[in-house]
């Protein structure tokens, strides 16, 4: 798992302005490269979730779209959130119905969330499907993951600060 703040920004101190332009640039590559379009709402919808890194729901993104102009329903923030998720430029946290910002767009890894449940944070962390105590599980049983979806919910640095 990586435990890099640069590499996990959303519970350390940084320039959000970074992380949307290097984000919003893989996202407009990768989509060349695979011929698909990442069209206006769904570039302002990828924005949206960069530029927070809380995990918001399609009406939350709706919201935002609506706030800077767009005459936007719910079918098309659906819409645009499907293409994020099936492109790998965002994920669903399943526990909360709400999407993130993919920090690592177009590199094949294994996500693993950690959720504050006090400010609703959410920073992306890699954990292997196959090592641990669930791939051993998995290899005892003859069982091959594929793929597994972590979600934990606890209390980010700031918010353990701003306790004691």
């Amino acid at each position: 798992m990586s435990t890099n703040p640069a590499e996990n920004p959303a519970f350390a101190s940084h320039d959000h302005s970074d992380c949307v332009e290097r984000v919003l640039a893989t996202a407009e590559t990768l989509c060349k490269d695979r011929k698909v379009r990442l069209t206006p709402i769904r570039r302002q919808a990828l924005e949206i979730l960069i530029s927070e890194h809380k995990a918001l729901g399609a009406y939350d993104i709706l919201a935002e779209l609506s706030a800077r102009g767009q005459a936007a329903h719910p079918p098309v923030a659906y819409r645009a959130l499907d293409f994020l998720v099936t492109h790998g430029l965002a994920h669903k946290i399943e526990r909360l119905a709400a999407y993130v910002a993919c920090a690592h767009p177009g590199e094949r890894h294994r996500p693993a969330f950690l959720i504050c449940r006090i400010c609703q944070l959410v920073a992306e962390a890699h954990v292997p499907n196959n090592e641990g105590a669930l791939g051993s599980a998995a290899k005892a049983l003859g069982f091959q993951i594929e793929e597994t979806v972590i979600e934990a919910e606890g209390i980010c640095p700031e918010c353990q600060k701003a306790a004691a």
